[in-house]
């Protein structure tokens, strides 16, 4: 996680399955896109704002911008970790960042010396409105929220 982020590190192990696998023998690029968007659902979720949340909110948080990285290549059968923080607060907007790592080696190694990035992601999101599609200012419960360490989770 970067020193300067604004939550603590969520962190989801995945496996690429069969059908995230391009002609090229490896995960398409679009996986990549879904992975930085589930990851950062799932550490919504981990902080208490699933959809029912946002919903009794009256607004949820959209995608102005992607930008991701492709380092190397992940191939069917690798251990991967999907990692994502948030790096600013803006108004109605917030930045996440996002980084998708590949282990290797024995586990008996420390994680941060068995790792290998496959891609990194900034991304955009802006909260709007459901009833008027509007940007809503970030309410500070919510940021309080992300704000605090994840119960049970190592963000590793």
């Amino acid at each position: 996680m970067m020193s300067d982020a604004l939550s603590p590190t969520f962190s989801l192990s995945i496996t690429p399955d069969p059908e995230d696998i391009d002609e090229l023998g490896h995960v398409s690029n679009l996986v990549y896109l879904r992975w930085v968007q589930d990851v950062a659902k799932a550490h919504s979720t981990a902080v208490g704002y699933d959809f029912e949340a946002y919903r009794a909110m009256g607004a949820a948080f959209v995608v102005r911008r992607h930008e991701i990285e492709y380092l190397r290549s992940a191939l069917l059968g690798d251990r991967l970790v999907l990692r994502t923080w948030l790096a600013s607060w803006k108004g109605a907007s917030s930045v996440r960042m996002t980084s998708i790592v590949k282990m290797v080696g024995p586990s008996d190694v420390p994680d941060h010396e068995r790792e290998v990035e496959l891609a990194r992601a900034t991304t955009l999101w802006a909260l709007v409105r459901f009833d008027s599609g509007r940007p809503l200012r970030i309410p500070d419960t919510l940021k309080q929220a992300f704000s605090r360490p994840l119960a049970g989770h190592s963000g590793s």
